[in-house]
Protein backbone atom coordinates (compact mmCIF):
# COMPACT_ATOMS: atom_id res chain seq x y z
CA UNK A 1 0.00 0.00 0.00
CA UNK A 2 1.59 3.73 -1.06
CA UNK A 3 -0.39 5.35 1.80
CA UNK A 4 1.06 6.55 4.85
CA UNK A 5 -0.43 4.48 7.43
CA UNK A 6 -1.68 6.82 10.46
CA UNK A 7 -0.68 4.61 13.62
CA UNK A 8 -2.96 6.03 15.91
CA UNK A 9 -2.37 3.27 18.85
CA UNK A 10 1.48 4.10 18.82
CA UNK A 11 0.56 8.04 18.83
CA UNK A 12 -2.14 6.94 21.93
CA UNK A 13 0.56 4.87 23.81
CA UNK A 14 3.35 8.49 23.52
CA UNK A 15 0.17 10.93 24.47
CA UNK A 16 -0.67 8.70 27.74
CA UNK A 17 3.03 7.96 28.60
CA UNK A 18 2.78 12.35 28.40
CA UNK A 19 0.01 12.29 30.33
CA UNK A 20 1.12 9.97 33.17
CA UNK A 21 4.12 12.19 33.74
CA UNK A 22 2.26 15.41 33.81
CA UNK A 23 -0.29 13.74 36.48
CA UNK A 24 2.61 13.00 38.53
CA UNK A 25 3.56 16.29 38.82
CA UNK A 26 -0.21 17.52 39.37
CA UNK A 27 0.22 15.03 42.10
CA UNK A 28 3.14 17.05 43.65
CA UNK A 29 1.81 20.09 42.67
CA UNK A 30 -1.78 19.62 44.03
CA UNK A 31 -1.06 16.52 47.08
CA UNK A 32 -4.20 14.45 44.99
CA UNK A 33 -4.41 12.46 42.13
CA UNK A 34 -6.59 13.85 39.22
CA UNK A 35 -9.99 11.61 39.50
CA UNK A 36 -12.60 10.58 36.32
CA UNK A 37 -15.96 8.92 37.48
CA UNK A 38 -17.84 7.31 35.03
CA UNK A 39 -21.16 6.55 34.91
CA UNK A 40 -22.67 2.90 32.85
CA UNK A 41 -26.80 2.97 33.60
CA UNK A 42 -27.67 -0.93 31.93
CA UNK A 43 -25.79 -3.84 31.19
CA UNK A 44 -24.87 -3.34 27.64
CA UNK A 45 -21.96 -5.69 26.74
CA UNK A 46 -19.77 -3.49 24.06
CA UNK A 47 -20.36 -0.45 27.00
CA UNK A 48 -19.62 -2.33 30.09
CA UNK A 49 -16.03 -3.46 28.07
CA UNK A 50 -15.18 0.12 26.84
CA UNK A 51 -16.05 1.37 30.49
CA UNK A 52 -13.42 -1.52 32.08
CA UNK A 53 -10.66 -0.38 29.27
CA UNK A 54 -11.11 3.58 30.52
CA UNK A 55 -10.58 2.68 34.17
CA UNK A 56 -7.69 0.33 33.76
CA UNK A 57 -6.31 3.50 31.91
CA UNK A 58 -7.13 5.74 34.25
CA UNK A 59 -5.56 4.03 37.27
CA UNK A 60 -2.26 3.52 34.46
CA UNK A 61 -2.08 6.94 33.85
CA UNK A 62 -1.91 7.56 37.56
CA UNK A 63 -4.89 8.98 38.31
CA UNK A 64 -8.50 7.77 40.49
CA UNK A 65 -10.67 5.56 38.81
CA UNK A 66 -14.58 6.22 40.41
CA UNK A 67 -17.00 3.92 38.28
CA UNK A 68 -20.96 3.86 38.97
CA UNK A 69 -22.75 1.06 37.47
CA UNK A 70 -26.65 1.51 37.51
CA UNK A 71 -29.23 -1.11 36.45
CA UNK A 72 -31.20 -0.36 33.33
CA UNK A 73 -33.84 0.32 35.95
CA UNK A 74 -32.40 3.60 37.06
CA UNK A 75 -34.74 6.54 37.47
CA UNK A 76 -33.75 10.20 35.58
CA UNK A 77 -34.31 11.52 38.97
CA UNK A 78 -31.98 9.19 40.86
CA UNK A 79 -29.36 9.60 37.81
CA UNK A 80 -29.23 13.64 37.97
CA UNK A 81 -29.00 12.69 41.87
CA UNK A 82 -25.60 11.16 41.13
CA UNK A 83 -24.17 13.56 38.52
CA UNK A 84 -25.04 16.56 41.03
CA UNK A 85 -23.48 14.35 44.11
CA UNK A 86 -20.45 13.81 41.23
CA UNK A 87 -20.52 17.62 40.39
CA UNK A 88 -19.75 18.74 44.22
CA UNK A 89 -17.10 15.81 44.68
CA UNK A 90 -13.75 17.12 45.07
CA UNK A 91 -12.22 14.13 44.57
CA UNK A 92 -14.23 14.03 40.68
CA UNK A 93 -12.47 16.57 38.05
CA UNK A 94 -14.00 14.64 35.46
CA UNK A 95 -17.91 13.43 34.92
CA UNK A 96 -18.43 10.85 31.70
CA UNK A 97 -22.19 9.38 31.38
CA UNK A 98 -21.82 6.41 29.18
CA UNK A 99 -23.77 6.83 26.11
CA UNK A 100 -26.27 5.48 25.02
CA UNK A 101 -28.80 5.63 28.14
CA UNK A 102 -31.46 2.69 27.79
CA UNK A 103 -34.86 3.88 26.84
CA UNK A 104 -36.88 6.26 29.23
CA UNK A 105 -33.56 8.11 30.14
CA UNK A 106 -33.15 11.63 28.64
CA UNK A 107 -29.59 11.83 27.73
CA UNK A 108 -29.94 15.62 26.99
CA UNK A 109 -30.89 16.44 30.57
CA UNK A 110 -28.39 14.06 32.26
CA UNK A 111 -25.97 16.10 30.12
CA UNK A 112 -27.25 19.12 30.83
CA UNK A 113 -26.24 18.42 34.67
CA UNK A 114 -22.81 17.85 34.54
CA UNK A 115 -20.62 21.12 35.82
CA UNK A 116 -18.75 22.43 32.48
CA UNK A 117 -15.51 22.16 34.39
CA UNK A 118 -15.67 18.77 34.84
CA UNK A 119 -17.69 17.66 31.58
CA UNK A 120 -14.54 15.19 29.82
CA UNK A 121 -16.65 14.18 27.28
CA UNK A 122 -17.15 18.59 25.83
CA UNK A 123 -21.15 18.01 25.67
CA UNK A 124 -22.51 20.69 27.69
CA UNK A 125 -23.87 23.80 26.54
CA UNK A 126 -20.89 25.94 27.80
CA UNK A 127 -18.52 23.57 26.43
CA UNK A 128 -20.26 23.52 23.04
CA UNK A 129 -19.94 27.59 22.83
CA UNK A 130 -16.66 27.78 24.14
CA UNK A 131 -15.48 25.43 21.02
CA UNK A 132 -17.67 27.91 18.66
CA UNK A 133 -15.88 31.06 19.64
CA UNK A 134 -12.83 29.41 19.61
CA UNK A 135 -12.29 29.76 23.23
CA UNK A 136 -10.74 27.15 25.80
CA UNK A 137 -12.84 24.08 27.13
CA UNK A 138 -13.32 20.86 27.42
CA UNK A 139 -13.56 19.11 23.78
CA UNK A 140 -15.35 16.20 22.95
CA UNK A 141 -12.57 13.25 22.57
CA UNK A 142 -12.68 11.28 19.55
CA UNK A 143 -12.60 14.67 17.21
CA UNK A 144 -9.73 16.27 19.40
CA UNK A 145 -7.85 13.08 18.65
CA UNK A 146 -8.34 13.21 14.70
CA UNK A 147 -7.00 16.88 15.29
CA UNK A 148 -4.14 15.73 16.69
CA UNK A 149 -3.64 13.35 14.21
CA UNK A 150 -3.99 15.43 11.60
CA UNK A 151 -1.34 17.84 13.02
CA UNK A 152 1.46 15.78 13.86
CA UNK A 153 1.05 14.13 9.88
CA UNK A 154 0.50 17.79 8.03
CA UNK A 155 1.78 20.40 10.46
CA UNK A 156 -0.12 23.55 9.70
CA UNK A 157 -3.87 23.13 8.36
CA UNK A 158 -4.15 26.55 7.53
CA UNK A 159 -6.18 26.85 4.34
CA UNK A 160 -6.71 23.60 3.43
CA UNK A 161 -9.81 22.21 2.06
CA UNK A 162 -11.78 19.57 4.56
CA UNK A 163 -14.70 17.64 4.28
CA UNK A 164 -16.55 16.02 7.16
CA UNK A 165 -18.79 13.47 6.30
CA UNK A 166 -21.13 13.09 9.40
CA UNK A 167 -22.64 15.77 11.74
CA UNK A 168 -23.76 14.28 14.84
CA UNK A 169 -23.27 16.33 18.24
CA UNK A 170 -20.35 13.99 19.57
CA UNK A 171 -18.09 13.75 16.32
CA UNK A 172 -19.01 15.53 13.54
CA UNK A 173 -20.08 18.70 14.24
CA UNK A 174 -17.01 19.44 16.81
CA UNK A 175 -14.83 18.14 14.45
CA UNK A 176 -16.34 20.29 11.63
CA UNK A 177 -15.82 23.18 14.31
CA UNK A 178 -12.20 22.05 15.33
CA UNK A 179 -11.08 22.30 11.66
CA UNK A 180 -12.91 25.69 11.02
CA UNK A 181 -10.55 27.00 14.06
CA UNK A 182 -7.76 25.48 12.69
CA UNK A 183 -8.40 28.16 9.62
CA UNK A 184 -9.82 25.35 7.14
CA UNK A 185 -12.20 25.57 4.27
CA UNK A 186 -14.67 23.16 5.91
CA UNK A 187 -17.93 21.15 4.21
CA UNK A 188 -20.10 19.23 6.91
CA UNK A 189 -21.41 16.13 4.48
CA UNK A 190 -23.55 13.33 5.51
CA UNK A 191 -25.63 10.46 4.03
CA UNK A 192 -28.07 12.66 2.47
CA UNK A 193 -25.80 15.29 0.61
CA UNK A 194 -26.40 15.31 -3.15
CA UNK A 195 -23.09 14.72 -5.57
CA UNK A 196 -21.04 13.37 -2.22
CA UNK A 197 -18.52 12.18 -4.16
CA UNK A 198 -17.92 15.20 -5.98
CA UNK A 199 -17.66 16.95 -2.87
CA UNK A 200 -15.37 14.63 -1.13
CA UNK A 201 -13.01 14.57 -4.49
CA UNK A 202 -12.32 18.12 -4.03
CA UNK A 203 -10.63 17.77 -0.35
CA UNK A 204 -7.35 17.75 1.26
CA UNK A 205 -8.74 16.20 4.13
CA UNK A 206 -11.49 13.59 4.56
CA UNK A 207 -12.83 12.74 8.42
CA UNK A 208 -15.41 9.80 8.02
CA UNK A 209 -17.86 9.44 10.66
CA UNK A 210 -20.95 8.58 9.61
CA UNK A 211 -21.01 4.99 10.86
CA UNK A 212 -21.95 3.38 7.94
CA UNK A 213 -19.60 0.25 6.53
CA UNK A 214 -16.96 1.39 3.71
CA UNK A 215 -19.74 4.05 2.51
CA UNK A 216 -16.68 6.22 1.25
CA UNK A 217 -15.37 4.87 -1.80
CA UNK A 218 -11.91 4.90 -2.88
CA UNK A 219 -12.65 6.77 -6.32
CA UNK A 220 -14.27 9.45 -4.27
CA UNK A 221 -10.33 10.19 -3.00
CA UNK A 222 -7.78 12.17 -4.73
CA UNK A 223 -4.22 10.89 -4.63
CA UNK A 224 -2.88 14.02 -1.91
CA UNK A 225 -5.85 13.52 0.77
CA UNK A 226 -5.15 12.83 4.22
CA UNK A 227 -8.35 10.36 5.48
CA UNK A 228 -8.88 9.99 8.82
CA UNK A 229 -11.71 6.87 9.58
CA UNK A 230 -13.50 7.61 12.73
CA UNK A 231 -16.02 4.74 11.74
CA UNK A 232 -16.01 1.41 13.73
CA UNK A 233 -18.24 -1.37 12.21
CA UNK A 234 -18.68 -4.93 12.12
CA UNK A 235 -19.71 -6.85 9.06
CA UNK A 236 -21.47 -10.00 8.95
CA UNK A 237 -19.14 -13.57 9.76
CA UNK A 238 -17.91 -15.01 6.72
CA UNK A 239 -17.67 -18.19 9.14
CA UNK A 240 -20.07 -19.65 11.20
CA UNK A 241 -19.33 -19.02 15.26
CA UNK A 242 -16.57 -16.24 13.87
CA UNK A 243 -17.47 -12.16 14.60
CA UNK A 244 -17.12 -10.17 11.62
CA UNK A 245 -14.42 -7.91 10.94
CA UNK A 246 -14.21 -4.51 12.22
CA UNK A 247 -14.13 -1.77 9.10
CA UNK A 248 -14.34 1.45 8.51
CA UNK A 249 -16.25 4.14 7.52
CA UNK A 250 -14.25 4.31 4.42
CA UNK A 251 -13.15 1.49 1.85
CA UNK A 252 -9.55 1.04 3.01
CA UNK A 253 -8.21 -1.32 0.23
CA UNK A 254 -9.79 1.17 -2.45
CA UNK A 255 -7.70 3.94 -0.46
CA UNK A 256 -4.08 2.50 -0.93
CA UNK A 257 -3.58 6.04 -3.44
CA UNK A 258 -3.87 8.60 -0.95
CA UNK A 259 -1.27 10.42 0.84
CA UNK A 260 -1.67 8.87 4.43
CA UNK A 261 -4.87 7.35 6.44
CA UNK A 262 -5.75 6.05 9.50
CA UNK A 263 -6.59 1.68 9.96
CA UNK A 264 -9.50 0.30 11.49
CA UNK A 265 -9.06 -0.84 14.43
CA UNK A 266 -5.49 0.84 15.42
CA UNK A 267 -5.97 4.66 14.25
CA UNK A 268 -8.84 7.00 15.63
CA UNK A 269 -10.11 4.46 18.10
CA UNK A 270 -7.26 4.16 20.71
CA UNK A 271 -7.38 8.30 20.49
CA UNK A 272 -10.51 8.86 22.15
CA UNK A 273 -9.35 6.94 25.79
CA UNK A 274 -6.10 8.90 25.30
CA UNK A 275 -7.88 12.36 25.02
CA UNK A 276 -10.58 11.43 27.61
CA UNK A 277 -7.34 11.63 29.81
CA UNK A 278 -6.13 14.57 28.70
CA UNK A 279 -9.13 16.35 28.98
CA UNK A 280 -9.23 14.81 32.94
CA UNK A 281 -5.78 16.21 33.56
CA UNK A 282 -6.31 20.05 31.53
CA UNK A 283 -10.18 19.20 34.45
CA UNK A 284 -7.68 18.98 37.06
CA UNK A 285 -5.66 21.52 36.30
CA UNK A 286 -8.20 24.00 35.87
CA UNK A 287 -9.80 23.17 39.45
CA UNK A 288 -7.14 23.18 41.10
CA UNK A 289 -6.02 26.85 39.62
CA UNK A 290 -2.82 25.54 37.51
CA UNK A 291 -1.57 26.52 34.28
CA UNK A 292 -2.57 24.29 31.40
CA UNK A 293 0.40 22.46 30.26
CA UNK A 294 2.19 22.87 27.15
CA UNK A 295 1.42 20.38 24.02
CA UNK A 296 -1.81 18.93 25.66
Amino acid sequence: MSAEIIDGKAFAAQLRERIAAHVADFVAEAGRKPGLAVILVGDDPASQVYVGSKGKATIAAGMESFQHVLPSSTSQADLIALVEQLNNDDAVDGILVQLPLPDGLDEAATVAAIDPAKDVDGLTDANVARLANNEDGLVPCTPLGCMMLLHDRIGDLTGLDAVVVGRSQLVGRPMAQLLVNANCTVTVAHSRTRNLPDIVRNADIVVAAVGRAEMVKGDWLKRDTVVIDVGINRMPPTEEGKKGKLVGDVAFAEAEHVKAITPVPGGVGPMTIAVLLRNTLVAARARAGLARVDGL
